[in-house]
């Protein structure tokens, strides 16, 4: 029987996984936290804003000082908007991953939903995608396929980008495991092979706060499907709702450093194997979480 913690968190054993990049495998017997560089001037937090690739190699390299494992470097903004054409996402992005992949020493994702620029930026040494748009377009998954990168899956009901009302789920962790099945399966039929793909549940994304925080205690289900999980909770607006007690009355991003750190301890404790996030306190509360949940 598998052992159990306080309050039933599962301290069980589990294989340890990894995650093909695209040259040779991450090493997952530890989280991993992967540092935010966001090459705009119009993302969330606006502590993480590097508004030119210059400034993005800088911040890239003081993420790194301060232990970040891995980079995930954008150039759109995940919040609402009209559409970024594609060449000024990849003239700020571009030039942004040839710099840190040759000054900081980590591996580089590459935050972009539009494949013609993921190409370029897997040219310029990115090892892996973050695509938040879950991966539907075709194109993307030849793409993944034929270069051999790693892939970030996230689960997302509808375009990138635009405001809509979180659909109504009888059971969002039982309908985020079927949606991921579908999505394994048709990355399978272009040639992506399983170890190349990272799951990520998408948290503000079509979920509301009752969603959000039924994903986050049922975590050890999505582990189950066999992939590691990428969990990009930081300074999350379902944060802010928790700390201020509505979704109306949501602190914003600056106030929420302490809640991210609570929440990544717990997804450490529930299976997370690689966490995005923007802070240092962050990155720490995740060492000492895995300390404590896995020993």
């Amino acid at each position: 029987m598998a052992e159990s913690g306080a309050r039933g968190v599962d301290t069980a054993v589990r294989p340890v996984p990894s995650w093909q990049l695209a040259e040779g495998s991450l090493d997952l017997s530890r989280p991993l936290g992967v540092g935010i560089v966001n090459v705009t001037d119009d993302s969330f937090f606006e502590g993480a804003r590097s508004e030119t690739p210059e400034c993005a190699v800088e911040d890239g390299k003081r993420l790194v000082a301060e232990g970040f494992d891995l980079l995930d470097v954008g150039a759109v903004a995940a919040r609402s908007g009209p559409p970024v054409p594609e060449q000024d996402e990849a003239e700020r992005l571009v030039p942004a991953i040839e710099g840190l992949v040759r000054e900081a020493s980590v591996p580089i994702t590459v935050d972009t939903f539009m494949p013609t620029v993921a190409e370029l930026a897997l040219d310029a040494g990115a090892a892996a995608i973050n695509d938040i748009s879950g991966s539907l377009d075709p194109a993307m998954l030849e793409l993944v396929g034929d270069r051999g990168c790693g892939l970030v899956v996230m689960h997302i009901e509808g375009p990138p980008r635009v405001d809509r009302p979180a659909p109504d789920y009888e059971d969002p962790v039982d309908r985020m495991k079927a949606w991921f099945t579908e999505r394994i399966e048709d990355a399978h039929r272009y040639g992506v092979a399983e170890a190349q793909l990272a799951l990520d549940p998408g948290f503000d994304f079509d979920l509301t706060v009752d969603d959000d925080l039924a994903v986050m205690r049922r975590l050890p289900e999505l582990a189950e499907l066999g992939l590691p999980l990428f969990v990009a909770a930081s300074r999350k607006d379902f944060i802010g709702a928790l700390l201020a007690g509505s979704w109306e009355d949501r602190l914003p991003p600056s106030d929420r450093e302490w809640g991210t750190a609570a929440i990544v301890a717990l997804a450490v404790a529930g299976g997370a194997n690689l966490l995005r996030l923007h802070d240092r306190s962050a990155l720490d509360a995740m060492r000492v979480a895995d300390r404590i949940a896995n020993g």
